[in-house]
């Protein structure tokens, strides 16, 4: 007596784990952090943007509201004349002309040392090149401070105080080392054969740079303008000690302008200058926020 056996089915069997749901508990645990997630996300949004929002509203409000007022409620007025009354009162226009040529400066000499001092320590290359980088390491966490009174003795040596070089230089030379180590993570993770393939076509180092390089580099070129054009165009501390004269005055210095006597300060003015003060920082940013979050994931990771 013979017995027979199912013939087996040659077809693979399904992975059950891919047709069946998620359980209900990781289900549960997946809209809870996502929920999470959102109302953080929407606390950082709402930080960020009241005192933004805030700001503007005092600007537009009349003298009379916001001293009898609450400062933190909503306007009963709107009034523009606080923005007359800001350029009226103090030197607006040339504080705002003065900062931007500080920063202008001050950016030219952060990207193009900062990309030919990258270029050399990571690129080219050469004895003690890692002991240079240490070096420039360091100088991110040096204090600006330190620096303050060496310098005022220095400039005031070589008849440098009052001039826009004794601001435009130690903000490039204390912003040099961020600004090369975001350039050298940049240069990390640009393939060696393309050097190397230019190379053998005859061309240098610097046609190299000129070339390949240079445009390889522009988003993080943006990333290094944006970070530093913030820091530098809000400078209070150089340009206060250096700085002796009503017309070489920055924006930060301007706004003492709406002091007062015996301390009185005008304060709808003064939100007034702030809101055109920051007004081009804001464009710029929004204008070319991806390039610069582009840039800084390109100088972290490599892709």
């Amino acid at each position: 007596m013979t017995t027979t056996t199912a013939p087996r089915s040659s077809a693979p069997r399904r992975s059950s784990s891919r047709l069946s749901p998620p359980p209900p508990r990781q289900h549960r645990r997946l809209n809870v952090q996502r929920t999470l997630t959102s109302v953080v996300v929407a606390l950082i949004v709402v930080v960020q943007v009241y005192p933004l929002a805030w700001l503007f509203l005092t600007s537009v409000r009349t003298e009379q509201d916001f001293a009898n007022g609450d400062p933190f409620g909503l306007p009963t007025g709107f009034t523009l004349e606080n923005y007359s009354r800001a350029f009226s009162t103090g030197n607006l226009a040339l504080n705002i002309l003065n900062s931007f040529i500080v920063t202008s400066g001050a950016i030219v000499l952060i990207v193009v040392l900062g990309m030919m001092a990258a270029y050399a320590l990571q690129v080219l290359g050469f004895r003690g090149s890692k002991f240079v980088r240490g070096l420039f390491l360091i100088g991110i966490v040096v204090p600006v401070q330190i620096a303050l009174v060496p310098l005022f003795i220095d400039y005031a040596a070589v008849n440098l105080l009052d001039t826009y070089q004794s601001i435009i230089i130690p903000l490039a030379g204390f912003s040099l080392p961020m600004s090369i180590f975001l350039f050298s993570s940049f240069y990390e993770y640009i393939p060696r054969e393309t050097y190397e393939a230019a190379s053998l076509d005859g061309a240098g180092p610097y046609r190299i740079f000129a070339q390949i390089t240079f445009p390889l580099s522009l988003n993080t070129i943006v990333t290094v303008v944006m970070v530093n054009s913030i820091f530098i165009w809000n400078d209070f501390i150089f340009a206060n000690t250096f700085v002796l004269s009503d017309g070489l005055k920055t924006i930060p210095l301007g706004l003492q302008n709406y002091i007062g006597a015996m301390g009185k300060v005008d304060w709808t003015a003064t939100f007034a200058a702030v809101c055109v003060s920051i007004t081009p920082l804001l464009l710029a940013f929004l204008v070319l926020n991806k390039a610069m979050i582009y840039g800084l994931s390109s100088g972290g990771s490599k892709g």
